[in-house]
């Protein structure tokens, strides 16, 4: 990976104290092929707070991480020119403000060709960053890993908030359900159609007892049979996890999936044309010591970047 310096009067925000993986702050984006990026915002939450600080935990949990992913056998950074982009400017306790703040500011990242990577935040910031990947590609694929499927249409009148992302996506066609995957759902439900009104937009719904049951492998051919080709926005949301694994969020819930398992499920996507993606729904406040959520969200988006170069690889 090119060495780069600097440029703080080019920040979107200021200079971060930390970057994910010990990468340059760079916001010059020539001959960049990945650029992260935190979206510190948490107003849209229903629960805990705490998400806004989920980018500077991640960056400081992924000092540990290494170039070389031994399951593909890629070095990270001799594949991918990748920088840390530093935050995007968000407008805290104004959700559709931040909205038009990231489209703003994303934009330059999806026109310069770079594969964005967004460290979240709650998962209303989702919207924004499909906006302006599918302004560019056209309606997505969306691959979700998630204890909730985020399909409501509104939460005390709030049209935009982390539980209604994905059916304003479908709305505004940003994404097509019908090619779409929404796995890991679980925990308790307000009614029986808060699963089907996933089912009803055209998504395929894998609550989490039937994604365990099926493995990885299983799972990974489910999704490339389902997207077919199409390019790939994947979102992780850390409650995917077990609360024993990553108790740091904002709506734990129980039963859920070790760090390996989720691992196992990321590699097993091996193959689908990524344009985007992000890691969402880490609180700091609530982690445990030595910051597990954080460590695994880290490792999460690390092994996102492994898609991409992995697919890059592969792909003339």
């Amino acid at each position: 990976m090119r060495s780069k310096q600097l440029d703080s009067s080019k920040s979107p925000r200021f200079a971060q104290p930390a970057t994910f993986m010990r990468l340059p702050h760079v916001t010059d984006l020539t001959g960049v092929d990945a650029a992260v990026y935190g979206i510190p915002f948490d107003t849209a939450v229903t629960f805990r707070p705490g998400a806004r600080f989920g980018p500077e935990g991640i960056r400081s949990a992924s000092a540990l991480l290494r170039p070389f992913h031994s399951g593909f056998g890629i070095d990270l950074c001799g594949a991918l020119s990748i920088v840390d982009y530093g935050d995007l400017p968000v407008a805290p306790g104004d959700t559709e403000g931040t909205y038009r703040r990231v489209e703003e500011a994303l934009a330059p990242v999806v026109d310069a060709g770079a594969f964005p990577l967004a460290l979240g935040g709650d998962h209303s910031i989702t919207l924004a960053e499909l906006r302006v990947i599918a302004k560019r590609h056209g309606p997505l694929a969306l691959v979700q890993l998630d204890a909730h499927g985020d399909t409501w249409d509104s939460y005390f009148d709030q049209r935009y908030f982390h539980g209604t992302t994905f059916r304003r996506a479908a709305e505004e066609g940003l994404i097509d359900p019908e090619v779409s995957v929404q796995a890991g759902m679980r925990g308790p439900l307000f009614q029986r159609s808060d699963l089907d009104d996933g089912r009803a937009l055209g998504f395929h719904v894998i609550p989490g007892e039937e994604l365990r049951e099926i493995g990885p492998e299983a799972y990974g051919e489910l999704v490339r049979e389902r997207v077919a080709g199409r390019l790939v926005f994947l979102s992780f949301d850390v409650d995917f996890l077990d609360p024993a694994f990553a108790p740091g969020t904002g709506t734990p819930e129980v039963a859920g999936f070790s760090t390996a398992e989720a691992i196992a499920f990321l590699r097993s996507l091996k193959g689908i044309s990524l344009v985007g993606a992000d890691v969402v729904e880490v609180s700091p406040p609530y982690d445990g010591p030595g910051q597990t959520t954080a460590l695994a969200a880290a490792n999460v988006a690390w092994e996102i970047l492994a898609l991409r170069a992995a697919y890059d690889r592969e792909t003339p």
